[in-house]
Parts: structure tokens; C-alpha cells; sequence
């Protein structure tokens, strides 16, 4: 949506007969923002001439206390201007969710009239993590188009997109050959080798930056043939052979996984050659005539046959000459040539001797100088003999010699010297005992019998107090009572809440009037910051700044998953001026501080020595990080129309959010119609989905017009709206359909789910109603002196006198926390004037009032003690 596409224009209201140049006219009007996480957005507005300005949001007037005003006058005109600034938080948008948008306007008034602004919306930014549709690997060949598309996470505003390669930008303007559409599809017009790498689709806007999967594109080749080489020389020298041609495939060579070429890349063909003709003599031709000089002589051709073809040239002289006179004729000596002859050949060869004598001096004078050098050169060599490193000695063990010692390679590792590696280090430890063990199998169930004027009258006396004016005004939800030292217990039935109030807190000679209260999370502002989420009910007991000399002990649910490398969990208090503070940081307690913390799987009880307003609040470490939702199917009683709703709850699972429910259905009228199931809802910032399926056509008719209904996650995490749920709506075709068979899944996305299979009579099937039965919780909400403790008084004298001392035999109080799996606090314990009191007192705010009693005795008769008879009792003593 454009910024400022539903907005109104500016609207006059003129005074009948009043001026209308004295209209307000707004110098600054409210713009449409986003609401970015849990920051507040301010709207500003400045109107001249005016007398009041004031916000007016969906409909209603904004208080004026939001309100910040600024006052001036205009140095030209002289007229009054007033600049009127409030502030948005995201919980007042979020209360609007579903039903329209969220929209402040400013109201200006003059004396002439009233002028409206235009309307801002303010919207929650945010962006979801997947990509509606991410882009895929792709193999294209060069020259190819390339398109990747990209459908970004649904957001407010809606992301922008852009592309990376190699985590390199991708920038349309600096390559024209590349361009992104509308949808934000990238598109490469034709492929180039330098266009392989890996494509990454980057969603953003104000919220957050998404990244896609990276997606891999090929650019390949296809193998090209070269030209065919000259044909080679035929095979066979003479007669019939073959000869050949090649080509390569190079113009391209394939590459990135492209085609090589197709067909042959040698070519034959057959061939023939002439065989070569050695040549041959003729036969010698007659003698001649014998000559002047004595001689005669006789031919012969090299033509007998004549070479051809490559063939041998005929060896051997073609003439032949002879002396044709023998010893008669006498050869006459030669002439002046020859003798010149002679002596220019005796010359060269008396020439060539000198020059080999010379190069044989030559070489050895070489030779001889050569091998002066050798034995002149093993002088310097004398000083560098080799080096022998010799083995060292045993005694001496700084040497680099010595053998490692195998024996070391084991490690052994001992209590928390040894930490994990498998993960990063958490805020915080928690022992692997009974913090992480479920909680027992007693529920703790009572009914509160307090006079209704008598509750009301203590009500009226603690809102005449400023700190009291935030408690709730009805009784379901308070319980109160008069205590002195002997202690007691206050009980709120069916909230799994109590406040017991051990022997000695309260000092002797004084009575307190304590109460104690739960809260609507609606009624009590509790600010989060991050991804803090409430955990557990809003709790008050008081009054606050009673002197106690011994720590009371709070019972209170919680829907968290205690895992310490998921949860950073504090504990909070109010303070008397209102604002909450961290009074402890679960995990870190020091053992003398004034609270403490027994943490376990769905309860914790909390050590305090001053009274006041608590909550448990948690925050995520990583996204592993659990609530506990129940989920509760409701569906009316009787169904006297067509139309037949079935409520799908998603609730913390603590028991005061159930009983609120269960209290709510039944003014509905309303049944359960299926057992509950718990969900564990991730710090994921996904929301969470709710759908209707198989339900019979023939029968039924979904009025449902989407797939499925979602409940925003900021809704569910924060902790602090009730009632959450989602309404399928069913019409029968007929009156008289009865059954009812379908499905109702809920999940979150990317998260775990749940199943319902629906199969029931909607008339006069109930079988699921006795399920949420609310039980009694001990009988009365207030519980005064030994009857609100299961161990008798003076058998929990006997058991601390006993355990406290320190035994060297180790039966003492130590010995009993072990027993009893709570030596993981022995430090708090130790801290305290009686050990023995706190452990016996956290027994009591565990146990009441269905624990063992037996199972006690027989740890404390396990110990050891001389006496320890005296404290084996049985049920019927006590």
C-alpha cells in the first residue's frame, strides 16, 4: 500500500458567521508510520491560529495526559500556534488486529471552527523468514536467456530486493545486459561465461533482511569442430594404402558440462602408389681404339631398366679406361699441372699435421692446470667435516629426545572442570536434578469459603491505600487471612497459587492481615523489552514493608520449558512507586539474598522476605526456547440453529489461564469436546495456524472462506492477552444432522502441531466434560496455625533440633536435602539460621496437601540419628 493511499484530506468545520480566515490551518499533519518491534512511533501535529489540538485514534479521543503541547505565537501574524505530539505503542495497534486499521487524526479548534487533519495509519512492520518463492539452479548454454525468480516474505512495508552474485551486488546500471522486472525476477538477456556463480535474492525493509537460498547458474559451452587437417601421406609406399585427416574439437572446446561435438573426428580414405624402378646398366660397349696415350676405353647407360618412380640411381662409373699398350707402351711423366698439383697437396697436409701437434700441446697444458686445482681446492674443504649428532644422555631431560609419554593422553575430568563443547556457553547453570524433574503427583485443589461481605470489606480496606488501588475488586481470585507466628497458608483455588507462611516468619506478639491476589495481565501493566515473555501469573501478596524474620514461600505455575541454554528467566517485582525491577536472576542467586528460587517443570516456588507483586519473566536465548500452550476445543451444549462454532483455545498451561477459560465457556455455555493437548510454541517470531478439514459435505458446510486462521505470534509470546482463540463456524444442511467428523489441526509454522480428530454427537455426547472438573484445593483458601502443615509441630521441632548441628557422620541437614534431591541449594540453605526449617518448609510448599508423609519419616529415620525413632510417625499420629 502506498503511504498515504487511504488517507483523508484536510476537513473544516467554519463557526456560522465566523471569520474563515481564522480557520486552523495545520503547519505539520500526522503521517503514516511503522511500528518497528516494540518501539513506539510519535505522530506530531501543528495547527496556527489555534486554541487546542487533540489526537482522536480509531473513533476515540486520546487522552489528554498523552499529550505533549507546545504553545508559541507567530512572529509575522501574531496568531496562536500550538504543536501537539503522542506517542503509539505497538499494544494499542495490536488490540485493533483483524477487525481495521490503526489510524490517529488531529482536531484543531479556533474561534472560528474546527479544522481535521488528515489520517495517519500506523501498521506493525515486520518480515516473515521464507521466501514465497525462491530462486532455482539453472544450467544454460552461452548466449541464452537467463531468468531467476524471486517472491519475497510477506511483510509491512513490503520488502525490497536485490541480487547478489558471488555476494557481489548485482547493479542493472552498470550492465545493461542485466535487468530486474516488477516481480523481482532477474533476468539476464543473454548469458555470458562471466555470468556462472551463485544468485542470492535479498528481501528487506525496516524490520529485517532476508536472504534466499543461493542458487547456482551455469553458463556451458557446446564443443565446436575445427577445420579438417591436409590429407597425410599414403600408408603404403608402393601399391594400395590408406591416408588420413583429423579435426579437433576446440572452436569452443565444451566447457561447464556443455556437449561435445558430434560425429568423427578422423576421416580415411583409401590410396594407391606408383612402386619405384631401380635403375640397371646396360652392357658394356666395345673397347676404342687404343690411343696416343696408351689408353682405351668402353661405356655403358644406366638404362637397363632406367630408375623411375622414385627408384635408385645405378652405382658404379658409366666409363671404363685401361692401358691398351702394356709393357710396350711407356707412360711418359707429367706434365707442369701435375707436379704443381703434388706440391700444393703436400702442403695442405704438412699444414694439417702442425695444427694437430699444436691442439694436442694445447690440451694437455689444459689438463695439467686443471688438476692442480683439484688438489689445491682440498684445502678449503678441511675445515667442514661432517656433523654426527650424537644420541643424548638419559640424565639430562631438557634435551629434545625424550619420548612422550603415552600414559597422558588420557583425561580425566571431574565435576564442572570439565565443560560442555557442544554448544555455546549459557547465561546460566542449572544442575541436572530436581529443577528439571516434573513435579510430583499431587494437585493442589481447594475451595474458597470466605463470606462474600466479609472479602468485600477487606477489599474496601486495602483500595483505601494508593499501592492497593490495582486489586481486583471480586473474591474468585483473592484470598486473605489472620496470621501470627505459628504461620499458615493462603490458597487460591484451582490456580495452583499459594503463599505459606512458615512457623516463627511472623515475629512474636504480632498479627498480620496477608492477603493474597491474582491478576488480570490486562489489569496490571508489566513492561517487556526484547524477547522478554511473561511465564507465569501476575501475583500479589501483602500488605507490603510487614517485618518477616523468616522467608515465606510463594507457589506459582509457570508454562516455560527450564532448559538453561534456551531461557534467561528473572524474577520481577513491583515496586511500591509502580515500576517493575529484576529481584533475581535465576541461576545466578547469591545465597544471602532475600529471594530464592526453586524452579521446576511447570511450578516455582520463590523465598521472600518481603511481600509485594511478582511475576516470572523469561527471555529467549535462541530460538529453542519454549512456552507451553494448552489447546482446548469448546462447542455449545445445545445447538438450537444451523450454525454450530467450535472454539479452539491456545492458552498458557498454567491452571489460573484454564480456570479463567473454563469459567468463561460456562457462561457460553459451552463443552469440551476433545482432550486437551499442550504445544510448545517456539521464540521463531512465526505465527501460529489453526485449520478445519475433512469435514462431511454432505452433511456440513465450512463458512470458512481461507485455508486456515492464524493468531499473530507477538499475540501469543508476550504472555499478556487472555483468551486467545479462533472460531470455525459449521452449518448443517439438515435439523436432524447430529455427527460431527473432522480435523482440526494447529501448528506453528516451523514448529511443532497438533492433531484434534473430532468425532462426537453434539446433542448428548459429554464424556469430555468431567475432564476439567475443577477439584478442591485443600477445602478452605486459608489455612491458620498447625492445621496448614502436614508435618505436626512439634515432631518439625524434634527434626530440626536434631539435623541442624553439624555431624561428622554426615546425618545431619546435608544429608536430608539429598534424600530429598534439593542439594543443589545447599548454599541457601547453609545460609539461613535453620537449614533443617527451609527444607522442611520447601517440603511443605511442594507436598500440601496430598504429600507422603510416611516417605518423609523414612528419609529422617534414614540418617542414622541415636534417636531417630522419635521421628517415624505414622498418618494417624499426626
Amino acid at each position: 500500500m502506498q503511504k498515504g493511499a487511504q488517507q483523508s484530506a484536510t476537513v473544516a468545520n467554519p463557526v456560522p458567521g465566523a471569520n474563515p480566515d481564522l480557520l486552523p490551518h495545520f503547519l505539520v499533519e500526522p503521517e503514516d508510520v511503522y511500528i518497528v518491534k516494540n518501539k513506539p512511533v510519535l505522530l506530531v501535529c501543528k495547527a496556527m491560529p489555534a486554541t487546542q489540538i487533540f489526537f482522536k485514534c480509531n473513533g476515540e479521543w486520546v487522552r489528554q495526559v498523552d499529550h505533549v503541547i507546545e504553545r508559541s505565537t507567530d512572529d509575522s501574524s501574531g496568531l496562536p500556534a500550538m504543536e501537539v505530539r503522542i506517542n503509539v505503542s505497538r499494544q494499542q495497534v495490536e488490540k485493533v488486529f483483524g477487525l481495521e486499521e490503526y489510524w490517529c487524526q488531529c482536531v484543531a479548534w479556533s474561534s472560528s471552527g474546527t479544522t481535521k487533519s488528515q489520517k495517519a495509519y500506523i501498521r506493525i512492520a515486520y518480515l516473515r523468514k521464507n521466501f514465497e518463492q525462491e530462486p532455482l539452479a539453472k544450467e544454460v548454454s552461452l548466449e541464452q536467456g537467463i531468468v531467476l525468480p524471486c517472491r519475497p516474505p510477506e511483510g509491512i512495508p513490503p520488502a525490497e530486493v536485490e541480487w547478489l552474485r558471488n555476494e557481489d551486488l548485482v547493479d542493472p546500471s552498470l550492465d545493461p545486459n542485466v535487468y530486474i522486472t516488477r516481480e523481482h525476477s532477474l533476468v539476464v538477456r543473454q548469458a555470458r561465461l562471466a555470468d556462472t556463480a551463485n544468485y542470492t535474492c535479498v528481501a528487506k525493509n525496516i524490520v529485517a533482511r532476508r536472504r534466499s537460498a543461493s542458487a547456482a547458474v551455469i553458463v556451458y559451452v557446446n564443443g565446436g569442430w575445427s577445420t579438417w587437417t591436409e590429407w597425410s601421406v599414403c600408408s603404403a609406399s608402393c601399391g594400395r594404402g590408406w591416408q588420413k585427416r583429423s579435426r579437433s574439437c576446440t572452436n569452443p572446446a565444451p566447457l561447464n558440462g556443455g556437449a561435445f561435438c558430434e560425429g568423427q573426428n578422423v576421416q580415411k580414405t583409401a590410396c594407391a602408389t606408383l612402386c619405384p624402378v631401380d635403375g640397371s646398366w646396360s652392357p658394356w660397349s666395345k673397347w676404342s681404339a687404343c690411343g696416343l696415350d696408351c689408353t682405351h676405353w668402353r661405356s655403358r647407360e644406366c638404362s637397363d631398366p632406367a630408375p623411375r618412380n622414385g627408384g635408385e640411381e645405378c652405382r658404379g662409373a658409366d666409363l671404363d679406361t685401361r692401358n691398351c699398350t702394356s709393357d710396350l707402351c711407356v707412360h711418359t711423366a707429367s706434365g707442369p699441372e701435375d707436379v704443381a698439383l703434388y706440391v700444393g697437396l703436400i702442403a695442405v697436409a704438412v699444414c694439417l699435421l702442425l695444427l694437430l701437434l699444436v691442439l694436442i700441446l694445447v690440451y694437455c697444458r689444459k689438463k695439467e692446470g686443471l688438476d692442480s686445482d683439484v688438489a689445491d681446492s682440498s684445502i678449503l674443504t678441511s675445515g667442514f667435516q661432517p656433523v654426527s649428532i650424537k644420541p643424548s644422555k638419559a640424565d639430562n631431560p631438557h634435551l629434545l629426545t625424550i619420548q612422550p609419554d603415552l600414559s597422558t593422553t588420557t583425561t580425566t575430568c571431574q565435576g564442572s572442570l570439565c565443560p560442555r563443547q557442544d554448544g555455546p556457553s549459557p547465561k546460566f547453570q542449572l544442575a541436572n536434578g530436581h529443577l528439571l524433574s516434573p513435579l510430583g503427583g499431587g494437585r493442589h485443589t481447594l475451595h474458597h469459603s470466605s463470606p462474600t461481605s466479609e472479602a468485600e470489606d477487606f477489599v474496601s480496606r486495602l483500595s483505601t491505600q494508593n499501592y492497593f488501588r490495582s486489586l481486583p475488586r471480586g473474591t474468585s481470585n483473592m484470598t486473605y487471612g489472620t496470621f501470627n507466628f505459628l504461620g499458615g497458608r493462603l490458597m487460591i483455588p484451582n490456580t495452583g497459587i499459594s503463599l505459606l507462611i512458615p512457623p516463627d516468619a511472623i515475629p512474636r506478639g504480632k498479627i498480620y492481615e496477608i492477603y493474597l491476589t491474582l491478576h488480570k495481565p490486562e489489569d496490571v501493566r508489566l513492561p517487556l523489552a526484547g524477547c522478554q515473555t511473561l511465564l507465569s501469573p501476575i501475583v500479589s501478596c501483602g500488605p507490603p514493608g510487614v517485618l518477616l524474620t523468616r522467608p515465606v514461600i510463594l507457589a506459582m505455575d509457570h508454562c516455560g520449558e527450564p532448559c538453561p541454554e534456551s531461557w534467561s528467566l528473572r524474577l520481577k517485582k513491583q515496586s511500591c512507586e509502580g515500576s517493575w525491577e529484576d529481584v533475581l536472576h535465576l541461576g545466578e542467586e547469591a545465597p544471602s539474598h532475600l529471594y530464592y528460587c526453586q524452579l521446576e517443570a511447570g511450578a516455582c516456588y520463590v523465598f521472600t522476605e518481603q511481600l509485594g507483586r511478582f511475576a516470572l519473566v523469561g527471555e529467549a536465548l535462541s530460538v529453542a526456547a519454549t512456552k507451553r500452550l494448552k489447546l482446548l476445543l469448546f462447542a455449545p451444549m445445545a445447538c438450537t440453529s444451523l450454525e454450530y462454532n467450535i472454539r479452539v483455545y491456545c492458552l498458557h498451561d498454567t491452571h489460573d489461564a484454564l480456570k479463567e477459560v473454563v469459567q468463561l465457556e460456562k457462561q457460553l455455555g459451552g463443552q469440551l469436546i476433545q482432550e486437551p493437548r499442550v504445544l510448545h510454541f517456539k521464540d521463531s517470531y512465526h505465527n501460529l495456524r489453526l485449520s478445519i478439514h475433512d469435514v462431511p459435505s454432505s452433511l456440513w458446510k465450512s463458512k470458512l472462506l481461507v485455508s486456515y486462521q492464524e493468531i499473530p505470534f507477538y499475540h501469543i509470546w508476550n504472555g499478556t492477552q487472555q483468551y486467545l482463540h479462533c472460531t470455525f463456524t459449521l452449518e448443517r444442511i439438515s435439523p436432524s444432522t447430529s455427527d460431527l467428523a473432522c480435523k482440526v489441526w494447529v501448528w506453528q509454522v516451523e514448529g511443532d502441531g497438533q492433531s484434534f480428530n473430532i468425532n462426537f454427537n453434539i446433542t448428548k455426547d459429554t464424556r469430555f466434560a468431567e475432564l476439567l472438573a475443577l477439584e478442591s484445593e485443600g477445602g478452605v483458601p486459608a489455612l491458620v496455625g498447625p492445621s496448614a502443615f502436614k508435618i505436626p509441630f512439634l515432631i518439625r521441632q524434634k527434626i530440626i533440633t536434631s539435623l541442624d548441628p553439624p555431624c561428622s557422620r554426615g546425618a545431619d541437614w546435608r544429608t536430608l536435602a539429598q534424600k530429598l534431591h534439593l542439594d543443589s541449594h545447599l548454599s541457601f540453605f547453609a545460609s539461613k539460621p535453620s537449614p533443617t526449617a527451609m527444607i522442611l518448609n520447601l517440603w511443605e510448599a511442594r507436598h500440601f496437601p496430598n504429600g507422603n508423609l510416611s516417605q518423609l519419616a523414612a528419609a529422617v529415620a534414614g540418617l542414622g540419628q541415636p534417636d531417630a525413632g522419635l521421628f517415624t510417625v505414622s498418618e494417624a499420629e499426626c
